[in-house]
């Protein structure tokens, strides 16, 4: 057994499929299906159950899977920390974000990050905050970038706080309120809002802010994306309350958005968060570029 066939079969596992798993791999796929057969035999059990349409694990193979993701994993980071070794850092990068990420422009951090360290791959993912912290303490991410509520810090991870924000009130042009200097929660609470899906940490930056002043509002569209809570607000079917530092830059260029400061409204801190256990050197490398020194306990980058 070698760690070829362990990649093999892992490709295979996760894209139920021969052909895709062999493009993946760059070899040809009756290369990827004899190794795999060798392997087979070699253990004496089958990892695949297989028909003219579908792959699937056996149990067999589903515990091998995890086994052999382990190695991998155990090996490229044998291999990197050999290369950083020698001031050169390879290797690979999980990083998580949250799609109103405002204190970090990700795109700029990643283009800087691969001009200085071409030989790392870096995969992005994007989901709810929850989520991605869970992935980093399971160690499926390496870092992920959050935004929670003030009273809902993150645990389990290292954290850097990157700065606070207050959530503005977003209403379309023709709204009632659109020329507002001000309003309160109290003042919009008979509204229908445009929010976030219940349950979500974004939901909840407004839920706990309207539960805290005693207030209930009425949640009549909930969407996952940010774009579509926008062009409903804009076609006059509701309103939503948003970080400010993410939608201002983009409320700017529509408009049929308002925006309007909240004088009690939600607060939201961001956090860059990584895996305390022994973080890779890419991930070290990430941090490096981040400004990040200190490697444990909490440290504040700055508001915006």
């Amino acid at each position: 057994m070698d760690l070829q066939q362990m990649r093999y079969v892992v490709a295979v596992a996760e894209t139920r499929n021969f052909t895709r798993a062999a493009e993946r791999c760059f070899v040809v796929q009756s290369s990827l299906s004899h190794r795999i057969a060798g392997l087979e035999r070699e253990l004496g059990v089958k990892l695949f159950a297989r028909s003219s349409r579908r792959v699937e694990l056996t149990p067999a193979g589903t515990a091998f899977v995890a086994g052999a993701r382990e190695c991998l994993a155990a090996a490229d980071r044998a291999a990197a920390d050999a290369a950083a070794a020698t001031g050169v850092i390879r290797g690979q990068i999980s990083v998580g974000v949250i799609v109103t990420t405002a204190a970090v422009d990700v795109p700029e951090l990643l283009q800087t990050y691969r001009a200085q360290h071409p030989d790392v791959r870096v995969a992005l993912r994007s989901g709810r905050s929850d989520e991605l912290a869970a992935a980093v303490r399971r160690g499926e991410l390496d870092i992920a970038f959050l935004g929670v509520p003030q009273s809902e810090p993150p645990v389990g991870v290292e954290t850097v706080v990157l700065g606070h924000d207050e959530h503005v009130l977003a209403v379309s042009a023709g709204h009632r309120l659109a020329d507002a200097s001000q309003v309160t929660l109290k003042e919009i609470t008979e509204e229908t809002f445009v929010d976030f899906v219940s349950g979500t940490p974004a939901r909840a930056q407004s839920d706990q802010a309207f539960v805290a002043a005693g207030l209930v509002r009425d949640v009549a569209y909930e969407a996952g994306v940010v774009e579509l809570i926008t062009r409903l607000v804009a076609r006059g079917l509701g309103i939503a309350l948003l970080p400010s530092a993410f939608i201002r830059p983009r409320a700017a260029d529509d408009p049929g958005l308002t925006l309007i400061p909240v004088a009690d409204g939600p607060r939201r801190t961001e956090y860059l968060v990584w895996n305390r256990f022994n973080p890779s050197p890419a991930t070290r490398a990430m941090l490096d570029v981040l400004g990040v020194g200190a490697p444990h306990g909490q440290a504040s980058v700055g508001d915006y």
